[in-house]
């Protein structure tokens, strides 16, 4: 079997058994499988600037509230239907991603993230300046009438989890897809080289600006999908937090590879999950792991297994 048929075998059977594991899991997991599912799209956003193209971010929760706040407040506000409040939302976040790519791509290593962290700072504290509109750490809530999406009820848990399952599904493809092109290739000849990159004819600054907005517009999907299919909209989802649990999640999981972010999101919310029925003290003890899994697969979960026994994995 070739390395591509590999690679879609993989993607289809792992899509197969996330749409089994709907009406195999109990309740309590399939709504924390669907919130994972969300969860993973971010992750899977943040590995195309990261992962693939080498660019550090400590700002892509911008993104995700770029799309959270696109669509709540189109929908809060301007009484438009989940779809097109959606789209709202895509749009919200491709515009401020290419906002941010054009001024920071100026930079390069620590200073790129230094400023990424600075716009996501704005956009925080612009969300907690505005609380007459946005409610700030508040927050508001979507009403459950409105989230509807071809006369199908998202507040539903089964609905809802095959909804989460859609969105996660289509950023899968597409970030797959792209890593077997000329384009997602020269991503990752950029990662590993920029400057014999450039050397050997490529704009290393488009395809490092059209990298950040597929990220961020892949982020931003998360961000409305998660308010969309949760109904909550609130400033939390732009603070540091939000930027830092992508980059664990893709570490973890294995930044890079296609699957990564949603083994990585998988591993840290139950680790989170199961240590905080233990003791108060979970973040300790998932500390703890970090630090070892740090140690010991530095590649992460995925990428150790890449490159200790399955080569041809994306």
């Amino acid at each position: 079997m070739s390395i591509d048929r590999r690679s879609i075998a993989l993607h289809v059977g792992l899509i197969t058994v996330l749409f089994v594991g709907c009406f195999a899991l109990n309740d309590y997991h399939q709504g924390n499988v669907a919130r994972i599912l969300v969860l993973a799209t971010y992750a899977i956003g943040y590995n195309v600037m990261f992962g693939y193209t080498g660019l550090l971010s400590l700002g892509h929760a911008m993104f995700f509230a770029a799309g959270l706040y696109g669509l709540g407040m189109a929908m809060h506000y301007g009484g438009l239907p989940a779809i097109p409040a959606f789209v709202v939302g895509l749009i919200c976040a491709a515009v401020l991603s290419a906002l941010v790519a054009v001024l920071a791509l100026r930079t390069i290593g620590v200073a790129f993230m230094i400023v990424t962290l600075m716009f996501a700072q704005s956009v925080f504290l612009a969300i907690l300046y505005f609380g007459d509109w946005t409610r700030g750490d508040e927050g508001f809530v979507i009403a459950q009438s409105t989230r509807q999406v071809l006369g199908l009820d998202l507040t539903d848990p089964v609905t809802r989890y095959l909804a989460a399952l859609a969105l996660f599904s289509a950023a899968l493809l597409i970030t797959a897809r792209m890593m077997h092109v000329r384009f997602g290739r020269v991503l990752i000849a950029v990662r590993e080289n920029e400057e014999r990159t450039r050397m050997l004819g490529y704009d290393v600054f488009r395809h490092k600006f059209l990298a950040v907005v597929i990220s961020g517009t892949i982020s931003g999907a998360a961000g409305a999908g998660y308010g969309l299919l949760f109904g909550y909209v609130g400033a939390t989802f732009a603070s540091v937090q939000y930027s830092i649990f992508p980059l664990l999640w893709v570490l973890l999981g294995g930044a890079g590879t296609t699957i990564g972010p949603l083994v990585g999101t998988i591993f840290m919310f139950y680790l989170i999950d199961y240590s905080s029925a233990l003791t108060n003290a979970y973040m300790l003890i998932a500390g703890v792991v970090l630090v070892l899994l740090t140690l010991f697969a530095r590649a992460g979960i995925m990428g150790e297994i890449r490159k200790r026994w399955a080569p041809w994995l994306p």
